[in-house]
């Protein structure tokens, strides 16, 4: 899809009564994209949305068989939206409900963070993940501005963030602790679960040191593992922790000495990032 297709799309869109603003967001914003990859639309709106007009249109440019949820038909966090195919091309339409996003914003700035409960995203959506979806964004159709302004405050990584997330790192030697009470129990799974919270933690601890936004789990061991700075073979490492989770004691043991040292030394290369 080009870009002057996006944009005349956009404009339709911030025509539907409720709709503030459109942001490109995904590998397309990013200049990532390969030609298999869906674009993604952050429809940025204020209830009450009118989801009977948006239908209409989902409908006109993508086909009879297009729909769209209501707000929050996704859940809490991802909130709704619809997954279209436009000119033969996959184009996903995510709601975010431009107040919910400015609070998250000005939290954001102020240091404040937490992970919410959402299907599919098992480490859980952080709530900052709206500010750096806004900051990474391209702006397609913002008639008010408000969505500018809101890319400007959230284009510089907080500080306070940076300082917030290189703190929890915490939480990460802490389930390694609790994690070494199941391994006499061979209990992997519980095992399994707390490593994946700790690779979480040291992938968005690394990636506040550098400055850099992460919003989306999916390949964040990879992309904190690219960062400048980050511990040596941070994602081998992972992999191999992981690979050791087989319901053996002893390996289980193994596990969580890898896991560990992991932590020791994100917290040492955050401390050298952040400088």
């Amino acid at each position: 899809m080009s870009d002057a297709r996006l944009h005349e799309l956009a404009a339709r869109l911030v025509a539907v009564p409720g709709i503030v603003g459109v942001l490109l967001g995904g590998s397309r914003a990013r200049g990532t994209h390969t030609p298999d990859s869906d674009t993604d639309l952050g429809l940025y709106y204020r209830p009450p949305l009118d989801v009977e007009a948006l239908t209409a249109l989902a409908r006109d440019v993508g086909g009879p068989a297009a729909s769209v949820t209501a707000p929050g038909g996704w859940g809490p966090w991802v909130d709704g939206g619809g997954w279209l195919t436009v000119d033969g091309a996959a184009v996903d339409w995510i709601y975010r409900d431009l107040d919910r996003v400015t609070r998250a914003v000005d939290d954001a700035r102020q240091g404040r963070y937490s992970f919410h409960v959402q299907a599919g995203h098992p480490l859980g959506v952080p709530d900052f993940a709206y500010a750096g979806e806004v900051a990474l964004g391209v702006l397609l159709a913002d008639p008010s501005g408000e969505l500018a302004l809101l890319h400007e405050r959230a284009g510089t990584y907080p500080p306070a963030l940076r300082d917030a997330l290189i703190a929890g790192l915490w939480e990460a030697d802490f389930l390694v602790g609790v994690a070494r009470k199941a391994v006499s129990r061979g209990d992997a799974s519980y095992i399994a679960g707390c490593l994946f919270r700790v690779t979480g933690v040291c992938a968005h601890a690394l990636h506040a040191a550098a400055g850099r936004w992460l919003i989306n789990e999916k390949g964040a061991v990879a992309a904190a593992a690219a960062l400048p700075g980050a511990p040596e073979r941070f994602r081998q490492r992972v992999d191999a922790a992981f690979a050791c989770v087989d319901g053996d004691p002893v390996h289980l043991a193994e596990a969580l000495d890898q896991a560990a040292d992991l932590v020791l030394d994100t917290a040492d290369a955050c401390a050298m990032m952040a400088r």
